[in-house]
């Protein structure tokens, strides 16, 4: 998908008008039982270990217009511009660091095994940030789920020493990350995934990506048969790129919870009951007027996960952003995935209210319809937490993500994972044996959902 070069449309129609009239929370509007905020924790794990976007030198700054202004938590508020990097640029690892200098702080070098707090939390430095692979712009959910991979990693070292007492512990820190690394695929893949798109035929779907269509018990019994579709992407002979390096495209009080005060915050509060919390409240639908108020009014971090101080309006600088990076808007960005535009603003949505609004904002020029308000609008499909647009993108790169990587092709196997370290990718079905590994009374007393990801007293 070429980009579409915006910088003469930056500020049309205006960011903050779009924010206010459009994305900002009227009442807040949940998923039901089928996601928790643990969910949508999950995706914020998943997105700081696959891309960020670097910043350039000097500041923009944007002011909201007089119409909106009263109803702006920032009247104006500055930030740096997009620094044009080359694709497949140094990745960010959200558990174990980008950089050896990195990597390093977060390993005890005993063992294989990495660092971690005696109350089963990240270790901080003296100005509170903390100490795990990528900390900037985070939040206590994320938080807890790099301190849990953590226990997650030194387990899986404590169970391959067993199996292998003289390895080195370079070696067991390289087995396990391997490891762990296939877990949180896993987990994503079948667990978090199926319960997104809470359909019979994208749980048949999703698992197939990971075990065909032959199935788990046929795969495990006799490894990989036949090519992807019947013994599924993971443990191919060999990655298929398809050409082209494996890439994404762009695509409690919480706001007490957010950066250094969150980290502080969660200190107090502690894995269990933070782990509870989120996952017994529904999250917040993706739909429009459900932007979460306290995102705009929001305080971002450095590199170092230090804060800065100029505070911004993430939904305004959401909608910036996407003009800025070159995305496409709504219309083009459906044709481009070969699927039919809009022609009218009631093809998008039957919400009455919805349509009047966004006529208001951009006329009836269905092509000058910023993405994210279309992603937000759109009818969704039945069972589905995102729009079919948003779909489309996530169905390839679900599968993408399995089938590019020797990791889960032609190495995923026990010589590069060792006997227990495939034992231990195998039987681990979901992010709620994770849990039980490791805190196996919230399990068994508070989890009566069959996903981690569901709300926790759902019937399945």
């Amino acid at each position: 998908m070429e980009p579409v070069d915006q910088k003469d449309e930056l500020t049309s129609p205006d960011p903050f008008v779009v924010a206010t009239k459009l994305l900002a929370r009227r009442e807040y509007k949940d998923t039901g039982k089928q996601f928790n905020i643990l969910a949508a924790a999950w995706i914020q794990f998943m997105v700081h270990d696959w891309m960020d976007h670097m910043e350039d030198t000097g500041q923009i700054e944007i002011t909201a217009p007089k119409e909106v202004a009263n109803e702006c938590p920032l009247k104006s508020f500055k930030f740096h511009p997009t620094k044009e990097l080359p694709t497949n640029s140094d990745g960010i690892k959200i558990v174990y660091g980008n950089n050896e200098e990195r990597a390093e702080k977060l390993r005890t070098y005993v063992d294989g095994k990495l660092v971690i707090g005696d109350d089963g939390l990240l270790l901080h430095k003296e100005n509170g940030v903390a100490l795990s692979g990528d900390i900037r712009n985070s939040w206590a959910g994320v938080s807890i789920l790099q301190a849990l991979f953590v226990k997650e990693h030194n387990a899986v070292c404590d169970a391959i020493k067993e199996e292998h007492p003289n390895l080195s512990d370079e070696e067991l820190y390289r087995y396990a990350k391997l490891v762990t690394s296939a877990v949180i695929a896993k987990v994503h893949t079948i667990d978090w995934t199926v319960e997104l798109l809470k359909t019979k035929t994208m749980r048949a779907a999703m698992r197939a990506n990971w075990y065909g269509l032959l199935g788990k018990k046929i795969k495990e019994t006799f490894g990989h048969i036949g090519g992807p579709i019947l013994g599924g992407l993971v443990g191919l002979k060999k990655p298929n790129n398809h050409g082209v390096p494996y890439s994404l495209t762009e695509d409690i009080d919480i706001g007490e919870m957010i950066g250094l005060k969150g980290e502080e915050q969660l200190s107090k509060i502690g894995f269990e009951k933070q782990a509870l919390s989120m996952g017994y409240q529904a999250c917040g639908a993706l739909e429009l007027w459900n932007y979460p108020s306290f995102f705009r009014n929001l305080i971002p971090q450095n590199l170092d996960g230090t804060n800065r101080s100029d505070r911004i309006d993430l939904a305004a600088l959401e909608v910036y952003r996407d003009r800025e990076r070159s995305v496409p808007r709504y219309n083009e960005f459906r044709r481009r995935l070969f699927l039919i535009p809009i022609k009218s603003w009631e093809d998008l949505t039957s919400d009455k209210d919805a349509i009047e609004t966004i006529r208001a904002i951009y006329g009836d020029d269905v092509e000058k319809l910023d993405l994210l308000v279309g992603l937000m609008a759109e009818k969704k499909i039945k069972g589905f937490a995102i729009s079919e647009t948003a779909f489309n993108i996530f169905i390839l790169m679900a599968s993408r993500r399995l089938e590019a990587d020797r990791f889960f092709t032609s190495n995923f196997n026990e010589e590069t994972y060792t006997k227990k370290g495939m034992q231990w990718v195998k039987t681990t079905e979901g992010l709620r044996d994770v849990i039980n590994r490791h805190y196996p009374e919230i399990t068994a007393k508070w989890m009566k959902s069959s996903s981690a990801f569901s709300v926790w007293d759902a019937d399945y």
